[in-house]
């Protein structure tokens, strides 16, 4: 190996902590940071690097959440100064800090392999980019919409759908429709699709609500959760206004899947971890003890109440105790996963059938077959 590939040892996770940081980190036996450094400085490309880049976009302390929840990995960052980091369960795994949009740049340009970050991202910022893969695309944190708003009164009072606004005589070459957004490129395509033919767009970064009110802009596309903002600066959603959905995504390069060692397996791991986790989400196991006969009898009872079938059953065994001075079975265990919301039902049921010492335990993880998404992504890659 060479000096210059030396220089790439480390695989790479992007992490976005705020709209100003990001975290990006690498495994593997790494360069000193001088080298490092000279090697940006000088413009080293991504196959003289030999470890995987991941980013990942959300606010630091809900992607910290995730990690830890999730996928059991644990970020630390000793000094909160400072822009890296670490995660003790990977080892030699480096967290550098960047901007969200930073992700998607650096996936698309080849200096990060993975990402965690909003598809409403992916979407403006990759524009069409052929060699990015979404891996999970929904990692259930991170739920907005990029929508069309428009003010709920003048002009616009009797709009209620994109065909209205679309229809409206308002809008010709000398006078076009002003919208105001941070999405550019999404916007128009989504705009552009529909027939909007005379349309002039306003970049802005925040406070778009404003805009219309000021006189600067007749519609927005934004980003919208609840919204109560738009409600509150009187502005409207219009039916079939709503250009994306978006939520938190796992996001790779195909090249570095496909070419650089140990990113693939990097992958399955963080996908297997978070599928297993967002199985697991809002179901617990229930265990409980039971007289019977035997287990065959025990399970005929079981599965005769509604919220006691579990994932494919229960789980029945034996429970020995000493009775007369001998080894002898009185009870069974029995051990099923039941959804959280159904909680209270599920024990009324069991002790109507006789069951006794109920115990409930939070499930972290449910590992089932291989996942659909991972035998996806190996046919996207042509594997």
């Amino acid at each position: 190996m060479d000096a210059v590939e030396a220089l790439r040892h480390d695989w790479r996770l992007g992490i976005i902590l705020d709209t100003l940081s990001s975290l990006w980190w690498s495994t593997a036996t790494r360069p000193d940071r001088g080298q490092a450094r000279n090697a940006r400085r000088f413009g080293v490309s991504m196959w003289a690097r030999s470890a995987a880049s991941h980013g990942v976009a959300e606010k630091g302390k809900i992607v910290f959440k995730i990690l830890k929840e999730s996928c059991q990995l644990s970020v630390r960052q000793l000094n909160p100064r400072q822009y890296t980091a670490d995660i003790p369960q990977v080892p030699n795994l480096e967290v550098w800090f960047q901007r969200p949009t930073d992700i998607v740049r650096k996936l698309c340009s080849g200096d990060l392999d993975l990402g965690i970050v909003g598809y409403d991202i992916i979407s403006e910022y990759a524009q069409g980019n052929d060699d990015l893969v979404i891996i999970h695309d929904a990692l259930d944190f991170g739920h907005c919409r990029l929508s069309l708003a428009v003010p709920k009164e003048g002009i616009f009072d009797s709009i209620n759908t994109l065909e209205d606004l679309l229809n409206m005589p308002q809008w010709t070459e000398e006078r076009p429709m002003r919208v105001v957004t941070g999405f550019g490129y999404v916007g128009a395509k989504f705009l552009k699709e529909k027939g909007f033919k005379h349309v002039s767009f306003l970049a802005g970064d925040g406070a778009l609500e404003s805009y219309p009110a000021m006189g600067m802009a007749d519609a927005i596309v934004d980003l919208v959760s609840s919204g109560t903002t738009l409600r509150e600066n009187n502005l409207k959603e219009i039916e079939g206004g709503v250009i994306l959905e978006s939520q938190a995504t796992l996001v790779a390069s195909k090249k570095s899947l496909n070419r650089r060692e140990g990113v693939l397996e990097i992958s399955h791991e963080m996908l297997e971890r978070l599928e297993a986790h967002l199985t697991a989400s809002g179901k617990i196991m229930v265990t409980a003890n039971m007289r019977g006969n035997s287990a065959e009898e025990v399970a005929e009872r079981v599965l005769s109440q509604t919220s006691l079938c579990g994932l494919q059953g229960p789980t029945i065994s034996p429970v020995y105790c000493t009775l007369d001075g001998n080894v002898a079975v009185d009870y069974y265990a029995i051990n099923v996963v039941v959804p959280q919301k159904s909680l209270y039902k599920s024990i009324q049921q069991l002790r109507s059938i006789g069951g006794s010492g109920v115990l409930v335990s939070k499930l972290t993880y449910i590992f089932d077959e291989e996942t659909p998404r991972w035998r996806k992504l190996l046919s996207e890659l042509g594997m």
